[in-house]
């Protein structure tokens, strides 16, 4: 089972994308909670060039506020993270699969919820 759901945007520019990626996140419920600059932060701790690789941690309130609710301690897998990175020919958005993630908890009732999950992101980086 992949734990990603990927797209490649051919020909792109990574703010852009960026810019994309938080509007069609923003139109299926989520927020960014965190943001995480990869390329700026292994340049500064280790003086290491890479190309540009962001993790934006998205949370759809109603959905994380019902999947607590269900199972308390599956806080410790939220946000879910979204990563836009450069690759040849373009950028690349990948946003966890919560039902890949969610397998090593034994809830049925957390599963349908990280279904749905699954369904808005799967939708949100279709949009970008």
């Amino acid at each position: 089972m992949d734990y990603t759901i990927n797209r490649l945007i051919v020909d792109a520019d990574i703010d852009a994308i960026d810019a994309r990626t938080r509007a069609a996140l923003s139109d299926k419920g989520f927020g960014i909670l965190t943001e995480i600059d990869v390329k700026a932060t292994m340049k500064k701790k280790l003086d290491v060039e890479m190309p540009a690789y962001r993790i934006l941690g998205a949370c759809n309130p109603k959905m994380a506020h019902e999947a607590i609710a269900i199972e308390p301690r599956v806080g410790a897998m939220l946000p879910c993270n979204v990563i836009l990175r450069e690759v040849d020919g373009g950028v690349e958005v990948s946003a966890i699969d919560p039902v890949a993630s969610m397998q090593a908890i034994d809830n049925a009732e957390l599963n349908a919820v990280a279904g749905q999950v699954r369904d808005l992101l799967a939708k949100a980086v279709a949009a970008i």
